[in-house]
């Protein structure tokens, strides 16, 4: 497949009024979508998991305080929800398959903890066998991985989530 072309596709669905074009060429079929809005519902719906899953372990410790486990999994999870809430979320720019290493056997870009400058490659994205890598948008520490090697991914899902501090 053609980059060039490809180029071409995505700037005539950018410059037009269709929201989305497929097309078939050489046995290889392209599907183009130009949906800003499925990005405000994923990080609208990432909140929702992260509340689920940080009341869960504090409700188990703080069961004592009835009145409290409002404030006691708040509190309980300010060290998780803190962070949480000035986590970067890094997203997936694609659909395609989500990749740890430049190759099954080479060590992974990154590892829970890992120090990342801007523009540092984390991952990379597989999409109509092309390999795209994923820069840093931001410098920090990776805090969470959110997907695993070999698994598709979705646009907009979040990948990483990356202290900025």
């Amino acid at each position: 497949m053609d980059l060039d072309f490809l180029r071409g596709l995505i700037d005539a669905v950018d410059a037009s009024g269709i929201d989305s074009m497929e097309i078939s060429r050489g046995g290889t079929r392209i599907r183009i979508n130009k949906t800003p809005p499925p990005a405000p519902v994923a990080a609208a719906a990432l909140p929702a998991p992260v509340a689920h899953a940080a009341p869960a372990a504090p409700a188990a410790a703080p069961a004592p305080a009835a009145a409290a486990p409002s404030a006691a999994p708040a509190a309980g999870a300010a060290a998780p929800a803190a962070p949480a809430s000035n986590l970067v979320e890094i997203k997936s720019p694609m659909v395609g398959t989500f990749y740890r290493s430049p190759a099954p056997e080479a060590p992974s870009y990154v590892e829970v903890g890992t120090r990342v400058g801007k523009g540092q490659t984390l991952c990379i994205l597989e999409a109509m066998k092309l390999m795209n890598e994923l820069p840093a948008d931001t410098a920090g520490t990776i805090r969470e991985i959110l997907v695993e090697n070999g698994e598709p991914v979705e646009y907009g899902q979040v990948l990483f989530r990356l202290d900025p501090a």
